[in-house]
């Protein structure tokens, strides 16, 4: 076996290569040496920004050597074990050269490949040495090739042995005019354009798309240092990340999609958020789906491995609220933690994976470094004015990098707030232009996950225009943006009544979930979940007509996106009796058993059996006579009593014990509808 190459999930400047099996043959061994000497050649077509001249230099070594191996294969050349192993020794070093030439030509990995340039000179040294030992011991007299390929080879042992493979002098000036400007960010001095404009023309990073592939590859690394906990390397990729980010904000002022792929790919995705809201899953120290949740003093949660590191730091205050913490001490929370396994299971999402992907303390309370803190505070004020004072074209692509900014960083959103970006975004949501709109109100809603967020685009009067959006806006990705704003605004307790008594708040988000997409309907949804947590938007909903679009919905066959956020709206609303008779009026009870009974989702069982429970104590003997003729229901009933969480098996119990009080009275023949109800009611109290 040989090894199989272009591997796609290792490390940058990470080499694993292996040798050949002992067991290989000697054609399919030269067969393979033939074919990776190949790939290394076809490299010469290829760009590279930094080792321009020792990648040169590597590539016509290796092509010489390639007249030599497609000799013997085309000849089908007896080779000797002495040979073999040779050549396996050269099949290891040109996987290594291969793996190099990847990195060397890896698109997005220039300015990370120049900061490493002294390294990676000093592995082509290596290697090259390596190739000169492995045709210093290979037996050349015993291979039946002609004198002038035998002198080829011979004159590249030579070349091997003695090649320099320096630093290129036009790398090395590059990284110091890189260093400098490094420099003058961790000191809090805004660089030179010019300076900067020099390093990425060398690189040749000329468009806001190069620098955007280049950040999303420097992301990419930062990912995989903070779980390996290299906070050293962390705080080097954040320097350069900060760079870039500067650079793709203030410097490349035209965004340039050179495609319909690129353009696509670039457009933030819609954001669909959920009544089970993922974002109380995810500990605010890493932005990650909890694995270990606990609760500190202040009684905010945590994952525990994040505050731990928090803690250890000496940090005594809450991450969040800043509050002093009284002691250090731990709370699991347990209840929190089957919420998390039950949407994980629900979701198809891996604990195991996700708690691997853990990152640092400092990816998302602080920036990775100073350099990268002052780059971010330097663009948020550049950002902050473009708005104000730019064009309409500036205007949106400053509104399209806020966007991309404060999608997972909580440091970014914060720089961006304090520099006052959110009173002109408010103006620039009622732009004539859909995708200046989008822009703009996709900002904001990233902004008003931050808690400063919502306060200030409430009181700069960011609703009114926040709900024209969702009501007219100019394309429904704006419209459903709008819906996802609002259920961010809700979960602010006075935002609630706030938005409620808005008499075009709940309409427009009903009728989104009339007309709208699917993520448009299910924002909608969640959107209006959040505002029912107000006691008097309930009369609000109903009269809407939310419950015969929900129910309609839950009878479709295509539900499957909206059934846990439906279900959810309905128990909320079952809560009350105007809620339980607006849902018997829709005819949704066989439709809510239907689901309780087939569905495969946890959170749509639970929602189920609770809305159940509210139809029997507020629906009267009627609705408990028609479960009772569900005899499967019972199976249901009593495998939500063991898988369900503590709250749902709860509930579980009292739908049970409502139905076995109406087969016994119903059988000793005492029972009245009247009776019945009174009855139940008292049994749940």
């Amino acid at each position: 076996m040989t090894q199989k190459f272009n591997r796609n999930d290792r490390r940058i400047l990470n080499f694993p290569a292996v040798h050949p099996c002992e067991g290989i043959s000697p054609t399919t061994l030269v067969s393979s040496l033939v074919t990776i000497s190949q790939s290394i050649c076809n490299f010469q077509s290829k760009f590279f920004a930094t080792q321009k001249r020792n990648a040169k230099e590597t590539i016509r070594q290796i092509s010489n050597l390639l007249i030599f191996l497609e000799e013997i294969r085309d000849r089908g050349l007896i080779i000797s074990n002495s040979i073999v192993l040779c050549f396996s020794e050269l099949h290891l070093t040109f996987q290594k050269i291969q793996f190099l030439m990847e990195d060397c030509t890896l698109e997005g990995g220039r300015l990370l490949m120049l900061t490493k340039s002294q390294f990676v000179a000093t592995q082509f040294r290596v290697l090259i040495r390596a190739l000169a030992t492995a045709l210093d011991v290979l037996p050349l007299n015993l291979i039946e090739v002609c004198g002038e390929v035998k002198e080829l080879v011979e004159l590249v042992a030579k070349q091997a042995r003695k090649s320099k493979f320096e630093l290129d002098p036009d790398d090395e000036l590059t990284m110091k005019r890189l260093q400098l400007v490094l420099n003058q960010f961790e000191k809090g001095i805004e660089p030179d354009w010019i300076a900067m404009r020099r390093i990425l023309d060398y690189l040749e990073i000329r468009s806001w798309t190069d620098c955007n592939k280049e950040i999303k590859f420097l992301e990419g690394e930062i990912h995989f240092d903070f779980s390996d906990s290299d906070e050293r390397e962390v705080q080097f990729l954040s320097n350069l990340l900060g760079f870039l980010s500067y650079s793709r904000g203030v410097i490349f002022e035209t965004l340039d999609f050179r495609n319909a792929g690129d353009q696509f790919e670039a457009r933030c995705s819609v954001e669909a958020v959920s009544c089970l809201n993922t974002e109380d899953f995810r500990c605010p120290i890493s932005l990650e789906l909890m694995t270990d949740p606990v609760t500190v003093s202040t009684g905010q949660t945590y994952d525990r491995s994040s505050i731990q590191k928090w803690l250890k730091a000496g940090n005594l205050t809450c991450p969040k609220t800043g509050e002093k913490l009284k002691n250090t001490e731990l709370v699991p929370n347990s209840s929190l933690r089957k919420l998390i396994q039950q949407f994980c299971a629900d979701n198809g999402i891996s604990l195991a994976k996700s708690s691997a992907r853990l990152s640092d303390i400092t990816r998302t309370i602080v920036p990775g470094s100073a350099a990268a803190a002052n780059a971010i505070q330097f663009l948020s004020e550049s950002l902050s004015l473009k708005l104000c004072f730019g064009t309409n074209e500036k205007k949106n692509k400053a509104a399209y990098e806020i966007r991309l900014l404060t999608k997972s960083n909580i440091f970014n959103r914060s720089c961006l707030i304090e520099a006052g970006t959110i009173p002109p975004l408010i103006n620039l949501v009622a732009s004539t232009d859909s995708c200046t709109q989008a822009n703009a109100i996709s900002a904001l809603l990233k902004l008003s996950k931050h808690t400063s967020g919502k306060k200030l685009i409430i009181d700069n009067g960011g609703l009114k225009p926040i709900l024209k959006v969702l009501k007219s806006g100019l394309s429904l990705e704006a419209k459903q943006i709008a819906a996802a704003t609002i259920f961010y605004l809700s979960s602010v307790k006075e935002y609630r009544k706030l938005i409620g008594e808005n008499p075009d708040a709940i309409p427009a988000l009903v009728e989104q979930i009339k007309e709208g997409t699917t993520c448009g309907k299910k924002n909608s949804v969640v959107a209006i979940f959040g505002l029912l947590l107000y006691p008097k938007n309930h009369q609000r909903v109903l009269a809407a007509g939310t419950v015969p679009l929900l129910i309609g919905i839950l009878s479709s066959s295509d539900k499957a996106e909206l059934l846990a956020d439906s279900l959810a709206v309905l128990a909320t609303l079952a809560e009350n009796f105007d809620g339980v008779h607006a849902i018997l009026q829709a005819s949704a009870l066989p439709v809510i058993i239907g689901i309780f009974k087939s569905s495969t989702s946890r959170s749509g069982k639970e929602y189920c059996v609770s809305i159940l429970l509210s139809l029997c104590i507020k629906g009267g003997a009627e609705v408990v006579a028609n479960l009772a003729k569900e005899p499967s229901l019972m199976t249901s009933l009593y495998s939500l009593l063991i898988d369900g969480t503590s709250l749902a098996s709860k509930k579980a119990r009292s739908v049970i014990k409502i139905l076995q009080e109406f087969h016994e009275t119903r059988t000793s023949g005492l029972m009245g509808s009247d009776v019945a109800n009174e009855r139940s009611v008292l049994h749940f109290r």
